[in-house]
């Protein structure tokens, strides 16, 4: 599962950050904020869900605390898009070449407009998908927002 080109690629993003967090892969995939926290026994709230929106037809990738739900009016608000919703699992792999349930904050084809709950800055540590549904990583909410060259925000 090392191997795994989407595992690798999120290797690849994390080095060329200068950042050498290691991707765990766990016994069985992952696919709920929940199902992580407990494998890794955690909290739920420092899992770092990835999810992807379709943001008038652009991606917008919300890495939020696996406590708490996206509150798409208020984001959509505050970055003024007209139409903001999930998105289908085709767009989602089409934007980040990853499935859903294994939705890495990097690693894409090409950079994706991200936000960064600031909920998840009261973890020393948070864990965040590495690729695929078994794999993720730790990393500090400061180390998140830098290496996905995302915006800190409230969105929930």
């Amino acid at each position: 599962m090392h191997d795994h080109p989407n595992v690798a690629a999120v290797r690849d993003a994390l080095r060329a950050q200068n950042h050498d967090a290691e991707i765990v892969i766990l016994d069985e995939a992952v696919h709920t904020a929940a199902a992580a926290a407990a494998a890794l026994e955690i909290e739920v709230g420092q899992i770092a869900n990835s999810l992807i929106f379709d943001a008038d037809g652009a991606p917008l990738l919300v890495l939020t605390s696996g406590a708490h739900r996206v509150d798409t009016a208020k984001v959509a608000g505050a970055l003024a898009i007209g139409k903001l919703r999930r998105a289908t699992p085709e767009f989602v792999r089409l934007h980040t070449g990853q499935a859903i349930g294994g939705v890495a904050p990097l690693g894409h084809p090409k950079p994706v407009r991200t936000l960064v709950d600031v909920d998840l800055e009261r973890f020393p540590v948070v864990w965040a998908a590495g690729g695929v549904p078994r794999s993720v990583f730790p990393i500090t909410y400061a180390e998140l927002v830098r290496v996905t060259s995302g915006t800190p925000a409230e969105v929930a």
